[in-house]
């Protein structure tokens, strides 16, 4: 039980999917729904799902995937967001009456409390159809309701004022609850978690893979949407920096299908710098890994979609990951990169995790030269780098679901009591 709650559900667009992993959010969903089932909370995420997978699905034994919107999504196959306005209103429309009528119904005649995440905007308007329908039907008592921010996108369409009325309002940042204090929100601050299998660490044989096929170079990776917060620019210029310095770092890119990749390498040519596009099925490793291999260029396209032990091995293998965002809601690639091994490179805004040059590289500008000054400093100074991997993996068990669950409970309970007249 969490708070004394022994069922949840969690309502989110993304989800475990390829089709429905296109950001952190994917992630957080999957591995907060796992530490909720593993904690003896029977739990359903609901999520838009992929048009040619099952639309119910047992992931664990206290954990069943949900797969909305599929006959949507048969029209839209490019991703989750792809035909997004349409599923939004669906799933407002539609999931509420299945939440109530087939989970919180037969839990509240039980005897049992339920727990309900929203995450994100898209997920505002099922939550308030599902507030009022929890209330006509007498069961809204029997309910916890939480509405969870990642992120600001989206925004400026909420009902913030009938949100607030519906539900307890959380966020993942300091930075974020900052954010929501903009629109006069105040928001209850629950960090991300990572599963303790990640601290496992990526197959060695597979780390020392990638290692040879780098041949000694320094190599840097950045993994994420082609989008200007991220800062790509900023990795493109330090690469050409490093390079006026008489380094040769490879940037490993592996980015989304956005416009906005186009610009990123057009820069990378204006810089002097020699951009290659490999392909590779990303459920081989050794071809990933012979791809890199062949290639000397100083910016690679990885066109490949990484399994997770295939990620957390090339994360291992570099010298730096970048995630150096210049508005990061919470940065939970950073953890994962302390849980493989690796150094994260991060921005200087919801990182809250990140200490400079303890556990991580740490950027409080956009400025390339910036970042290649940091980097300049770690290359070849392995005690430095061997003590921010230690660092950092110390740091990544602390953030633990086991321990983020502690914190639910407790903002739960406060949030119970403070709805009380």
């Amino acid at each position: 039980m969490i708070a004394g709650h022994s069922v949840a559900v969690l309502l989110s667009f993304e989800g475990p999917d390829r089709y429905s992993s296109v950001g952190g959010l994917g992630s957080r969903e999957s591995s907060f729904a796992r530490a909720l089932g593993e904690a003896g909370v029977d739990t359903t995420l609901v999520f838009v799902g992929d048009p040619g997978l099952p639309a119910v699905e047992k992931l664990e034994e206290h954990v069943t995937l949900r797969r909305w919107c599929q006959w949507i999504s048969s029209y839209h196959p490019r991703n989750v967001y792809d035909g997004e306005e349409g599923k939004v209103n669906d799933f407002a429309g539609s999931v509420p009456a299945f939440v109530v009528d087939e989970i919180v119904a037969p839990a509240a005649a039980r005897g049992e409390r339920i727990l309900i995440v929203a995450e994100e905007w898209q997920t505002a308007g099922a939550l308030l159809n599902l507030d009022a329908t929890l209330s006509a039907r007498g069961l809204r008592d029997a309910t916890t309701l939480l509405w969870n921010a990642n992120n600001t996108y989206g925004f400026d369409r909420i009902d913030w004022n009938a949100l607030r009325q519906a539900a307890a309002i959380t966020t993942v940042s300091k930075y974020m609850k900052f954010e929501l204090a903009q629109w006069g929100i105040g928001a209850l601050v629950i960090p991300n978690g990572i599963h303790e299998e990640l601290l496992e660490g990526p197959p060695r044989e597979l780390v020392a893979r990638f290692r040879a096929a780098l041949h000694g170079k320094p190599a840097l990776v950045k993994v994420g949407r082609f989008d200007p917060d991220k800062n790509w620019l900023q990795a493109i210029d330090a690469v050409a920096e490093l390079r006026a310095m008489e380094f040769a770092p490879q940037l490993i890119v592996r980015g989304g299908r956005e416009p906005y990749g186009e610009i990123v390498f057009e820069h990378a040519r204006r810089r002097g710098l020699r951009v290659a596009r490999v392909e590779a099925s990303g459920d081989d490793a050794e071809a990933v890994a012979s791809a890199l291999g062949a290639t000397d260029a100083d910016v690679v396209h990885l066109q490949a979609f990484l399994p997770e032990p295939t990620l957390a091995a090339l994360y291992a293998a570099s010298d730096a990951v970048l995630a150096n965002s210049g508005k990061e809601p919470f940065g939970l690639v950073g953890l994962e990169v302390m849980a493989a091994g690796g150094i994260p490179v991060c921005g200087s805004t919801g990182e809250e995790y990140a200490e400079p040059f303890h556990n991580a590289i740490v950027c409080d500008t956009n400025d390339g030269r910036e970042l290649a000054e940091y980097l300049r400093a770690s290359f070849g100074d392995e005690v430095r780098a061997d003590r921010m991997r230690v660092a950092g993996y110390a740091t990544a068990n602390r953030y633990l679901w086991q321990s983020v669950l502690e914190t639910l409970a407790s903002k739960i309970a406060y949030a119970e009591r403070s709805r009380r007249p």
